[in-house]
């Protein structure tokens, strides 16, 4: 069976990642590079041996999938043209930059049978999977993603840049969506919302504190999650996770879950190819990341409301 061609359209730093792992695969091949600045296209193209398209058409006639690594306010729009001129797609997370063109984006994947798949990229964190294994009744997530400021993503606030991955993680745990949300966030260096504050209460009475920010001093990635009788201590980064339980009468023991170090996005994108190939959904769909942008786009109406009230009282006499 020939391998499958897989292209990348977007040369910025996550497509020249993308370009490398599938460059790397032995189980597909690498079909080019598209760029909306020719010149970044070239050189990507140059560094890992493979064509450079000058447009969306000119890419589907040699690919049989693509990943989408271009800005947020793109993707949907992208993909969707992908998807009708034939291929796979992998889209970058978020799914969409709003709920109504993520929505297009899932509908035009299943109207022509073509598999979608979003790059939630902590789904394929071992630690992840090694938790996912031990899920029981999780009861309470404590979470906090905290980068330090660069000048990437700034297309988006915070929440889509780096909460929406752990939105997608307690989505995803608990198996259900959020029936109340309260948020709060604020501006620093940006425009957008840089530093965000989230507490989701869910149908069976679990609660998920989320802090996202990109203001920060240091890179943090941890979550804590507590059910029944013990809590789990994860940290994406290290890609480890510690089980702490309690045994009768009082003691405490804890554990180290057993985790099979991986990148990632190697993993993620061998999910994808395995897809393809079998025509399974992949293990994040794009139901999936439409629904993540759905409880995102809830969090920042909340946190526009907070706003216009600390604007009052910053206001008031």
């Amino acid at each position: 069976m020939a391998k499958a061609r897989i292209a990348v359209v977007g040369a910025g730093s996550f497509g020249r990642n993308h370009l490398r792992v599938i460059h790397e695969s032995e189980h597909v091949d690498l079909a080019g590079v598209l760029d909306i600045d020719p010149s970044r296209a070239a050189h990507a193209a140059g560094a890992y041996a493979c064509p450079a398209f000058q447009t969306l058409e000119e890419l589907a006639t040699h690919s049989d999938a693509a990943v989408v690594a271009t800005p947020t306010l793109t993707h949907a729009a992208i993909g969707a043209r992908l998807i009708e001129l034939g291929l796979d797609v992998l889209v970058e997370k978020p799914i969409a930059h709003d709920v109504e063109s993520a929505r297009i984006l899932v509908e035009t994947a299943g109207r022509h049978g073509k598999i979608l798949q979003i790059g939630h990229l902590e789904r394929f964190n071992p630690a992840v999977a090694a938790l996912a294994a031990v899920i029981g009744k999780p009861l309470f997530f404590e979470v906090h993603r905290l980068s330090e400021f660069t000048p990437r993503s700034l297309d988006v606030d915070v929440v889509l840049d780096l909460m929406i991955h752990d939105i997608d993680i307690v989505l995803f745990l608990t198996g259900e969506m959020p029936e109340e949300i309260r948020a709060a966030g604020i501006s620093i260096l940006s425009s957008q919302v840089d530093i965000a504050n989230v507490r989701l209460e869910f149908p069976g009475g679990c609660i998920a504190n989320l802090t996202a920010s990109r203001v920060s001093t240091e890179r943090v990635r941890k979550l804590r999650l507590f059910q029944p009788h013990e809590y789990i201590s994860l940290d994406y980064g290290r890609q480890d996770a510690v089980r702490f339980r309690v045994n009768p009468p009082m003691a405490i023991d804890f554990t180290a879950l057993p985790v099979q170090k991986d990148e990632p996005l190697r993993l993620e994108l061998e999910g994808f190819f395995q897809s393809i190939a079998t025509r399974k959904p992949p293990r994040v769909t794009g139901e999936q990341g439409l629904a993540a942008m759905d409880v995102a786009a809830r969090i920042l109406d909340k946190i526009e409301k907070h706003s216009r009230l600390v604007a009052q009282a910053i206001a008031a006499p």
